[in-house]
């Protein structure tokens, strides 16, 4: 895999398939840009890779580039729409070099549209494509996320089912092609549980009345001590068991959890229980059960739980907190993260390695 340098979901794209066991070679400038975000040692999202440090805007630079396309399978990229080709780097030049090669190409608003060429970032994306609309409250703006839901959820994942979807094809037929990677697609593709759901009349346009917004067994709650939980007891044997543990299944403002009416008061109801008693009051009560319940976690909470420690889940690699590789397989166990590269650290022996011992197979 060879990897344009970029931002967010392309450079996310790359390590999840490092993680995987893929040989990802990342191209970076020969220095960083003077408005760049700079991680350095803790730029996470390289970990595993190679890093060959070219001169893009050179004919010697492009060049080298081009050499490298020869030998691999697939190659990422998160410029706007037009800028690889003006590089000289675009799928057509590339794909005549290398007629095997899958070329995926991240963006947010995709390669053509009216907003191609905007500036965005994750959060416009998922405003746009209708995945921010129930990240809210009914009279309340929609929470802004992190990152997740746009860059990495419906970025970074498309594109690397994608690209490794294109590799399949290209080793059964002999031929690559180009991977249109958009956020607003793929955000929206992520809605299709919602959209199963509006569709059977159990999802409302307005927020806070549907069955993932609005009940009050599916929600988040401040404790005593300023932290917080959350419940989602969206079976009715599952509710029974949250009603019976917090002392509730005697009253009968509680006997139908699915009464949209209801729901604001029985909110307010649930908010006064869980504010009476800490957070750890109310995990030594109900986690572990079928109340369906977790505490709120930070990442470096997360990462001391008994649950993920037992699943090593979260790792530590010269200090820094990082998430394991993911998903797990029986037959091949991941290794732990690769470290992360200095910047031109491969040059050599990538060179050496791809184009004299080439990878790529016929």
């Amino acid at each position: 895999m060879l990897e344009i340098a970029g931002i967010g979901p392309g450079p996310f794209c790359g390590m999840l398939l490092a993680d995987l066991g893929a040989d990802v070679v990342v191209v970076e400038r020969i220095e960083a840009a003077a408005d760049a975000l700079d991680l350095g040692s803790v730029q996470i999202a390289n970990r595993g890779k190679r890093s060959v440090a070219v001169d893009m805007k050179s004919a010697e630079g492009v060049q080298t580039v081009l050499r490298l396309v020869e030998h691999c399978d697939a190659l990422i990229e998160g410029m706007r729409p037009g800028v690889m080709e003006r590089l000289g780097l675009g799928p057509d030049v590339c794909l005549e070099r290398n007629p095997r090669l899958v070329y995926g190409r991240m963006t947010g608003w995709g390669q053509h549209g009216p907003l191609a060429h905007a500036a965005g970032h994750d959060l416009n994306y998922i405003a746009l494509s209708g995945a921010l609309w129930y990240a809210g409250q009914p009279g309340e703006t929609p929470v802004t996320p992190p990152s997740l839901v746009g860059d990495v959820g419906g970025g970074s994942m498309y594109l690397a089912v994608g690209l490794l979807a294109g590799i399949m094809h290209a080793r059964a037929t002999g031929s690559g092609q180009v991977v249109d990677a958009a956020i607003v697609d793929g955000s929206a593709h992520m809605t299709s549980l919602l959209l199963a759901l509006k569709a059977s009349g159990q999802m409302s346009t307005e927020r806070g009345q549907s069955l993932l917004d609005g009940p009050h067994w599916y929600n988040t709650y401040r404790c005593a001590d300023g932290e917080c939980i959350s419940v989602g007891s969206l079976e009715p044997k599952f509710y029974r068991e949250l009603r019976q543990r917090i002392g509730l299944e005697a009253d009968p403002l509680f006997d139908d959890p699915y009464d949209g009416r209801a729901w604001p008061e029985l909110r307010e109801r649930f908010a006064e229980l869980f504010a009476s008693r800490s957070r750890d009051d109310w995990r030594a009560l109900l986690e572990g059960t079928d109340a369906c319940f977790a505490p709120v976690l930070s990442p470096d909470e997360a990462a001391n739980h008994p649950h993920m420690r037992a699943r090593e889940v979260y790792t530590r690699e010269d200090g820094v907190l990082q998430a394991s590789p993911a998903p797990r397989f029986s037959a091949t166990p991941p290794a732990r993260p690769g470290p992360i590269p200095r910047r031109g650290e491969h040059n050599q022996a990538v060179f050496e390695d791809w184009t004299t011992h080439s990878t790529h197979r016929s």
